[in-house]
This record gives C-alpha cells, sequence and structure tokens, in this order.
C-alpha cells in the first residue's frame, strides 16, 4: 500500500514506483510505461523532490517517439540534478546519487543532440559526459555508460578528449 501525503507520494515510496515503471518500460510496454511516468510527474509536480523529478525525467525522456520530446525531458532531468548539485552539502544522499547521474545525463544529452542534428551540442555534452564519467565506479554500471561513451565517440569522430586507450600492437 502506498502511504500518500497532500497529494504527494511518500519519499521513499517513489524511488520503488519508478522502478516498478521502469521494469515495464524495460519488458516492452513503452505507451504504459510513458503515460505512468506522466502520472507520478503529475503527481511529484515541477516543485517536487529534484532526485526523483532527475530519475523520473530521465527514465520519461527514454519513453518519448519524438526526439525534441526526449530532449526536452533530458533537460528537465539535467536541470533536477544541477539543482541537487547547487544545494551542496545539504543535498546529503542526494548529492551521491546525482554523481552517478550526470554521465548518462550528458550521454542521452548528447545522443538527442545528435539526433536532432546539433552536432557541436552533441560534441559538448559528450565531454561533459567523458568528464563525469571519471567519477562512475569500476563495474557494469561504469563500464557500460563508458562503452556508450565510446561508441557515441566513434559516431561524432570525436578522438576521446584525451582519454587513455591502450597503444597499438606493433606487427
Amino acid at each position: 500500500m502506498v502511504v500518500e501525503r497532500q497529494g504527494q507520494a511518500a519519499p521513499d515510496a517513489v524511488p520503488t514506483r519508478i522502478g516498478q515503471v521502469v521494469m515495464l518500460h524495460h519488458a516492452g510496454d513503452r505507451e504504459e510505461a510513458r503515460q505512468r511516468f506522466l502520472d507520478l510527474w503529475a503527481e511529484i509536480g515541477e516543485h517536487g523532490d529534484p532526485l526523483h523529478r532527475c530519475t523520473l525525467a530521465h527514465y520519461l525522456a527514454d519513453t518519448q517517439d519524438d526526439p525534441a520530446d526526449e530532449l526536452a525531458w533530458d533537460l528537465r532531468a539535467l536541470t533536477a540534478a544541477q539543482e541537487i548539485t547547487d544545494a551542496g552539502p545539504t543535498a546529503g544522499e542526494g548529492m551521491l546519487a546525482v554523481r552517478a547521474f550526470y554521465p548518462p545525463l550528458h550521454l542521452n544529452l548528447a545522443a538527442d543532440y545528435d539526433r536532432l542534428g546539433h552536432r557541436d551540442a552533441a560534441r559538448a555534452h559528450l565531454r561533459r559526459a567523458r568528464g563525469a564519467a571519471t567519477a562512475l565506479a569500476d563495474g557494469p554500471y561504469g563500464e557500460g555508460v563508458r562503452a556508450a561513451i565510446r561508441r557515441l565517440e566513434s559516431r561524432l569522430g570525436e578522438d576521446g578528449g584525451g582519454m587513455w586507450t591502450p597503444p597499438r600492437q606493433r606487427p
């Protein structure tokens, strides 16, 4: 049972509810996931908890059919993440969570801008993703994000901006 307070979900229930909709989306029901995310967005509101808004907008972007709509949701996620960063030490656990969000947020924005034909903006966000990826721990998540950055670098013709690459073997 979800506890409701003044029309908003209790803070500890929101991440669970977002996770449930993410699973629905990953199971292939994109339209239903989009509607549930939008319902949750309406419940949380434009001025709700920034970590909830960041997380929700980040995943909501992935359910969009129009690249411009996807960009708009990714920009909302970035704005909410910046609110957490701007709060500094008062952000508490949100600050730790948002550090892991910055690489995929900037990567998604780079991909959005690339799809829309805005190569300079795509490259700028790709550089930000690359820089933020240094904060990611080793492991499947971090490696997956770094691999996605390398794929987009290749597509955009970026050289990796100083990222270390192993030397070529001489014949």
